[in-house]
């Protein structure tokens, strides 16, 4: 059995029922699409791709968010081909989106591109249309009849169903091989975790490109059988609040987002539009694919708690692309669990709580309990042996959510995704790169290990760092700032960028402020810092921060810098 079983059924047993309403601007209905529906338009589109004999074949998925990609991809999956969703190109940024795209198709040896008309057109005139030969299918002017033409193909659990992309340098992106039975999986784990019933009505404005946005946003309403109403990410980016209308006005229960999504909310919103929202029906509020701050979910309490919002409907998460989804959430019947974490032991890997003799404390949120049947070990990273309690180390899973591995990349899959704990036979694991820690079966995420920063021999969390710099200067900008390490006289120091709201008339007011919050909190010297116009820090689709990408463009003098501080010298650009 695989997931267009289930949708086949739907079309078969709630044929008119809506599946997904597409939002124009978060705010109007501009189209929708029932069981039944959706279901013949996969057929149709399965049909035409294997007039191509595309079995097995990647396809390349580029579209706006909408409906038509939900179609698409069910139409490969309906075919036996391989989807590959992947952000449409911006006629206004092909510089920069381009590249990465011909990696992907390079690396995915992809042969079918389906988009729309408008992208396809944009995209002949590149590079990219030179210097590969596709099938170019635009998938709405399919003819819908051709869905009684469909052949099912041999579906087996095991058979790659689609690449999922990670966000890496566009060079060397990495394709997460995501099995039929990987998908069905993750979605039976996290509608038991979430709560999905029969009751249940999501929403979601996360990019389908995004596992986040595909696996929760797309796959699981079909999984559960409940409607799902869908905006723009952009819509949500300029208008924040449009997404908490939406979940007033259609009574939604289960929607989420990075952690940066409920800051937004709060910063935007005015004490006027808090009487029209009503909140009470949101049960679970899912959050995860960055870190989880406890001051965002304080904030978001407060300001939307008298809209009927409530403090248990705060899920936390821990996820990643390569166990399909989602691998820890918070339980039901339990709290989200909040720690404060001494800092002077977290800089030997320690994870040991606060007390008042501490010279400073870390708040870590926790991302709950691993799901399903996923095995986790917190292993240290060099030596692979088990961690013992209380110390931080990388977090290693394992599970039937578990990727086969990346595409066509045989020796790193060996070693990330075989992995075993030295001295016993516990393996194969896959080697996530996270470090965290477990207290009474909870994880708390600690930070990233390749971006992990050691000065003179001690740990510092970039995460740590930045919530201090944020702290520093009210000009700063907030869930737009970047600690990263760099090679000064052979050694690493500390750098940072920083978004500020406008062009700074005193920039070394700002740079005095970074240094001294920085050396009296962490004793660290401050060797470079740039001052980002807004929109300059590098982010991944999902909105994490790039901070290696940033430290490469720092390094480059290729950021968006109003000015640079660096050698102690101010450099204006």
């Amino acid at each position: 059995m695989t997931i267009i079983d289930f949708l086949s059924q739907r079309s078969f047993v709630q044929p008119q029922q809506k599946a997904y309403t597409f939002m124009a601007d978060g705010k109007e209905e501009k189209e929708s699409l029932s069981y039944q529906q959706l279901d013949r338009q996969a057929r149709a589109i399965a049909a035409l791709l294997q007039n191509y004999r595309s079995e097995g074949q990647r396809a390349l998925l580029l579209y706006p968010q909408g409906l038509e990609v939900i179609a698409a991809f069910f139409g490969c999956l309906y075919a036996g081909v391989i989807a590959i969703p992947a952000p449409a190109p911006e006629a206004s940024r092909l510089k920069r989106t381009l590249p990465r795209l011909r990696a992907i198709v390079k690396d995915a040896e992809a042969s079918l591109i389906l988009s729309t008309p408008e992208i396809i057109a944009l995209l002949k005139g590149t590079y990219l249309a030179e210097s590969d030969s596709f099938e170019w299918i635009a998938t709405a002017k399919t003819d819908w009849n051709l869905a009684d033409d469909w052949e099912r193909p041999e579906l087996t659990g095991d058979r790659v169903a689609y690449l999922q992309y990670t966000s890496g340098s566009t060079s060397t992106p990495k394709g997460v091989k995501i099995s039929h039975e990987n998908i069905l999986q993750n979605s039976a784990y996290i509608k038991q975790a979430w709560s999905y019933d029969t009751d249940s009505i999501a929403a979601t404005w996360l990019p389908y490109f995004h596992d986040y946005g595909l696996v929760d946003g797309l796959i699981q309403p079909i999984y559960s059988g409940i409607p799902s109403y869908l905006m723009s990410p952009i819509t949500f980016l300029k208008r924040p609040l449009r997404w908490l209308e939406l979940i007033s006005r259609y009574g939604v229960t289960n929607t989420g987002g990075p952690n940066f999504a409920y800051d937004r909310c709060v910063s935007s919103f005015k004490p006027e539009q808090l009487a029209a929202l009503d909140l009470s029906s949101w049960r679970v509020a899912h959050s995860g694919a960055e870190t989880i701050r406890a001051q965002t979910l304080e904030n978001f309490v407060a300001t939307f708690g008298a809209c009927g919002f409530q403090r248990q409907a705060f899920y936390p998460a821990y996820g990643l692309a390569e166990a399909t989804l989602v691998v820890t959430t918070r339980k039901l019947e339990e709290a989200v669990k909040i720690l404060s974490l001494d800092v002077d032991a977290l800089k030997v890997n320690c994870a040991r709580e606060a007390t008042e003799a501490s010279r400073g404390s870390w708040t870590v949120v926790s991302c709950g309990h691993p799901i399903g049947d996923f095995q986790t070990a917190i292993v240290n990273p060099e030596t692979c042996c088990l961690c013992e309690e209380g110390e931080i180390g990388e977090l290693w899973i394992a599970g039937s959510s578990i990727s086969q591995g990346y595409w066509h990349r045989i020796q790193e899959t060996k070693q990330v995704f075989a992995a075993y704990i030295r001295n016993s036979d516990r393996g194969p694991f896959y080697r996530t790169g996270d470090l965290g820690f477990f207290q009474d079966g909870e994880f708390f995420f600690t930070g990233r290990l390749k971006e992990l920063i050691v000065i003179d021999g001690v740990n510092h969390y970039p995460q740590d760092l930045e919530i201090t710099i944020e702290q520093s200067h009210p000009l700063i900008r907030v869930n737009s700032v970047a600690a990263f390490a760099i090679e000064v006289d052979g050694r690493e120091g500390l750098a940072i960028a920083a978004e500020i709201q406008s062009q700074p008339k005193q920039p070394e007011a700002i740079i005095r402020a970074i240094q001294q919050a920085i050396a009296q909190n962490h004793e660290i010297e401050v060797v470079g810092i740039a001052l980002l116009k807004k929109g300059g820090i590098l982010k991944t689709s999902s909105g994490k921060i790039e901070r290696r990408a940033c430290a490469q463009e720092f390094l480059a003098g290729t950021l968006e810098a109003w000015m640079v501080w660096q050698n102690r010298q101010l450099l204006l650009k």
